[in-house]
């Protein structure tokens, strides 16, 4: 294990700038250090932000950790979020822009009991389904409301238990199904003893309800900033080839998150599998954000019955002004 080193360091031991002093810049990760976030660690363990004079940060996140008030708070430069959450957020007043996109496909999954009796969504009312909140539940709240399901547990609906992050809910018996990432908790639940054969699972991408995850967003006002859009465009360069660096290297991508993880709570077989798993997400994408996939997302948090994730539109929520720079 190792203390998190940033990109200035490791510049100055490549000899990568010389007089000129690197660029600080924070990151400030959605979750706890894991292969969920390993395009950025290989970049700094790789030297990629130091060869674009880049002093990058990289902030773990958790339980207690909204990466739009550490934004909003001036806490980070740039923060790691999902799309649902962000557009709630600007739509209440928080000018986030998406700048990229290096998750092409959504990894979130609705995990069910077999002995449940859910074979398919119509069997969803009348059980208890757990749901991640702080920004997290958008995607489940659409997914009913295009279902014409209540969320309030009254009849022909389902009661909603607000799920801790981790899968003790549907482990004890407190709820039928509970949300999983594919790369995550899924397997969470497989080591815990169960088979997958005992287990339903249903995909937001097979659904057509996937949204947009993982993304890269910053305040709108800083883009005006040209100094800041240089280093937006070095930072947004240098992680995207950290992210094909760790699709083709998976094994030792994962072995290089756990260096960086602080806690020790990591495992190698976890972050492994991990790896793999987030591979098949970020496969095909060169980090540049597609609008196809943005308005299947807002048309879906659009479709969210009596009461949406957001009420209009929104406008200037993306730019391709980075990545058109940063592919060059």
């Amino acid at each position: 294990m190792k203390k998190i080193l940033t990109g200035a360091i490791a510049a100055l031991a490549m000899g990568a700038v010389s007089a000129q002093a690197a660029d600080d810049l924070t990151l400030q990760l959605k979750w706890v250090t894991q292969a969920q976030f390993a395009g950025y660690y290989v970049a700094l363990e790789k030297g990629f932000y130091s060869d674009e004079g880049l002093n990058v940060t990289v902030k773990p996140g958790g339980p207690d950790v909204a990466p739009t008030q550490v934004l909003a708070g001036g806490g980070a430069d740039v923060v790691i979020d999902w799309m649902p959450s962000a557009l709630a957020a600007r739509e209440k007043g928080l000018p986030l822009v998406n700048i990229a996109q290096p998750f092409k496909r959504s990894g979130m999954m609705l995990t069910c009991r077999a002995d449940s009796g859910i074979k398919t969504p119509k069997d969803f009312p009348g059980h208890t389904l757990g749901v991640w909140f702080f920004g997290n539940e958008y995607p489940f709240l659409s997914w009913m409301g295009s279902l014409g399901i209540p969320t309030d547990g009254s009849e022909g609906g389902v009661t909603v238990l607000k799920q801790g992050f981790n899968v003790d809910p549907i482990l004890n018996g407190q709820a039928d199904c509970v949300s999983t990432m594919t790369y995550n908790e899924y397997w969470q639940i497989i080591d815990a003893g169960l088979k997958p054969e005992e287990l339903v699972t249903f995909k937001y991408e097979d659904q057509g309800v996937a949204t947009l995850e993982d993304g890269l967003y910053v305040l709108e006002d800083r883009l005006k900033d040209p100094a800041f859009e240089d280093e937006l465009v070095r930072f947004v360069r240098a992680s995207m080839k950290g992210w094909k660096w760790a699709e083709e290297n998976p094994d030792d991508a994962a072995m290089i998150v756990l260096e960086y993880d602080e806690t020790g709570a990591q495992t190698e077989k976890h972050q492994k599998r991990m790896m793999g798993e987030v591979a098949k997400l970020t496969a095909g994408s060169n980090g540049e954000l597609d609008p196809a996939d943005y308005e299947r997302t807002v048309k879906i948090l659009l479709a969210g019955g009596s009461d949406p994730v957001i009420s209009k539109e929104p406008e200037g929520a993306w730019t391709h002004a980075i990545t058109d720079k940063a592919l060059k």
